[in-house]
Formats: structure tokens, C-alpha cells, sequence
């Protein structure tokens, strides 16, 4: 079964508009999730809404929105109000600007989006406009409303069709200053950067997700199939608190272990004559260091 759009509606780039479907891009359906059960009859937990002060259930016709302007005190707004300031949702996703992809702070990404043509009809328009946002190698940037919010999107080609990603706007970024500025200016040895570069390189790869292993995902699925065959689960032992260790030595420790690894693969490979020109190769970095 095919899922369902998120949104639909009409892409547009000057005077050329194709009609469009979009669908959220990631998805947390998968992971465990728990309710919270009457330990005492196994039945779910149903929320009621309280007044804080009287402890009196509210019913539904009688609560409205507020907004906290001082400790206790709210301005209440009703619906009508604000449809007031509903933003107009055309159904058009216009393309206002092209901006290069680099100039756009991480910090901005919010969620990605899948879009597809929807239905033949419009699916020249939508491929003209994905060969003109890719032949730029630009990110086009346009606005679209979800929820009688506004948001903007950063649209770019993604195999035969565009993924839209919402941007965060400036008010909702925290001012890195607030975080860094208290920490201290540390000067860096030499030797020390040299042999934490060493460890870089040798950890250097290549992004590969489907490397990611969700330990705690597992753990939890397992967990809960001991449960269902009615074994005891018994808590971990405690870990014992990290040891303060010498940076220096701790940097040594890891780039020699990081060249080691090499070596003895070569040594498997050529014999004993590869061996000891690593062993040889150790015993330098070491008199060296």
C-alpha cells in the first residue's frame, strides 16, 4: 500500500507549475515505544485534564489557549482569534531564490521531505524544474505552509525527484556564544596535535549508514522477547568510575595501536621480515617520543 502524502499541492518556478505530492523523508514509527499501563489490572493509563488549583476535571469546551506574559498570568486567545492571523495556504510551493548549498548553516536543517510529481500530467514541469535546480548546483528556496504555519524550504534535485528540506528561522538558533565563550583558550603541543592527527587518519573511512547498528534498539526488542519466554532480567553491574590517565601517554597508547593494526596484517601476509621492521619501526616512534 502506497503511503499517504503529507501535503499536497503545486510547484512552481517562474511561470512553469506542475502539481506535487510530499511525503515526510525519515520516519520513527519503527523504534520501540511503551505505554504506560495499571501495573495492577494491565490496562492503559487514560490522561484527564486537571485545574492546577481546584483539581477539577475540565472539560473540553472549556479550555482554551494562553500564553504566559508573567508567572500565573496568561492572555487567553480564542480560535477565532486566531484564524485571525492564519497564514493563507495557497497550495503553491513558489520558488523565490537559488542560493548556493555551502552558505547554509547546519544549524538550519530542520526536516526533510520527499517530492514526487503528482500523476502524469504534470511530471515534464516537475523534471524541467529538477534539471534546472540540478544543472545550477544551486538549492532553490521557497515557502510552504503546514499547518497554518509558515515555514521555508530548501529544495535540491534527489535521484528522479527533490528532496525539501524545512529551514529553521533565525530566532529559533541559539547564539553559540552563550556555550563556547567559557571555554578556555588551551594551548596544543605539537607532539600532542601530531600524534592525534596520526589517530585521525587512521580512523579515516568513508560515510557508510547502513554500518549504524542501534544497540539500545536492539537491546530493547530482545528485552522484551526474554520477557514474553518469562525470563528474569537482572540489572547490569555498576561501571567502575573512568581512571584519570596521562594525555600524553593515553595519545601514545592509541597512535601505537592505530599503526599496529597495519602492521600485522602486512605480517600475515609477508611473514616474519614484515614483522620486525614494524617491531623495528615501534621501537623509533618510541625512543622518539
Amino acid at each position: 500500500m502506497a503511503p499517504r502524502a503529507y501535503w499536497k499541492g503545486y510547484l512552481r518556478l517562474s511561470l512553469v507549475s506542475c502539481p506535487i505530492q510530499l511525503f515526510p523523508a525519515t520516519s520513527e514509527r519503527e523504534k520501540v515505544r511503551f505505554h504506560q499501563i495499571n501495573k495492577n489490572t494491565g490496562n492503559r493509563i487514560r490522561y484527564q485534564k486537571i485545574d492546577a488549583e481546584s483539581g477539577d476535571e475540565v472539560a473540553a469546551e472549556d479550555i482554551v489557549k494562553g500564553y504566559e506574559i508573567s508567572k500565573g498570568e496568561y492572555v487567553e486567545v480564542e480560535p477565532d482569534e486566531l484564524d485571525a492571523v492564519e497564514i493563507e495556504s495557497n497550495r503553491m510551493i513558489d520558488i523565490d531564490e537559488f542560493v548556493p548549498k555551502k552558505e547554509i548553516d547546519e544549524l538550519y536543517l530542520n526536516t526533510p521531505y520527499y517530492i514526487v510529481p503528482d500523476g502524469e500530467v504534470g511530471a515534464q514541469a516537475f523534471a524541467v524544474i529538477r534539471e534546472a535546480v540540478k544543472k545550477e548546483g544551486m538549492v532553490a528556496l521557497a515557502k510552504i505552509v503546514f499547518t497554518n504555519r509558515e515555514h521555508i524550504i530548501a529544495l535540491e534535485p534527489r535521484g528522479k525527484g527533490l528532496m525539501g528540506m524545512t529551514l529553521r528561522y533565525p530566532y529559533e538558533i541559539r547564539d553559540e556564544k552563550d556555550y563556547f565563550d567559557d571555554i578556555p583558550d588551551e594551548s596544543v603541543p605539537k607532539d600532542m596535535l601530531e600524534l592525534a592527527t596520526h589517530i585521525v587518519h587512521s580512523k579515516a573511512g568513508h560515510f557508510k549508514p547502513d554500518k549504524f547498528h542501534d544497540k539500545y534498539e536492539s537491546a530493547l526488542r530482545d528485552l522484551i522477547k526474554r520477557k514474553q519466554h518469562g525470563e528474569k532480567i537482572e540489572a547490569p553491574k555498576e561501571r567502575e568510575p573512568a581512571k584519570v590517565i596521562d594525555l600524553m601517554d593515553a595519545l601514545r597508547r592509541s597512535a601505537k595501536g592505530a599503526k599496529a593494526t597495519p602492521a600485522r596484517r602486512g605480517a600475515r601476509r609477508g611473514g616474519t621480515r614484515t614483522a620486525k621492521k614494524s617491531s623495528r619501526s615501534t621501537a623509533r616512534h618510541r625512543k622518539a617520543g
